[in-house]
């Protein structure tokens, strides 16, 4: 079962102060046009080779443009072990800040 938020629970979180690890699995040019603020991108095609880059003790939110390619971010993460959570509905559900 894939771990599941939604946008507004992450901007509530970070309006609160929590440090949370975003990554955004989007391409590099979607993420040029505004990102969650301290979101790292590794674009969805990158993920398998990068995923050393991640620490198994951490928690990740991952985020794309609807919520689908994020959703098979995270199943493949969840399935290397890593404590991975989807962000229902994508950029086109936040509301947040950008950067």
């Amino acid at each position: 079962m894939m771990k599941e938020t939604t946008a507004k629970e992450i901007e509530l979180l970070l309006i609160e102060g929590n440090a949370l690890n975003i990554i955004d699995v989007r391409e590099v040019e979607e993420v040029a046009a505004g990102k969650i603020p301290g979101a790292i991108n590794i674009p969805l095609g990158l993920v398998e080779f990068r995923m050393h880059e991640l620490d198994k003790t951490q928690e990740y939110i991952i985020v794309c443009r609807s919520g689908a390619r994020s959703g098979r971010a995270t199943e493949f993460l969840t399935g290397q072990g890593f404590n991975a959570i989807n962000m229902t509905g994508g950029m086109l559900a936040w509301e947040g800040e950008v950067e």
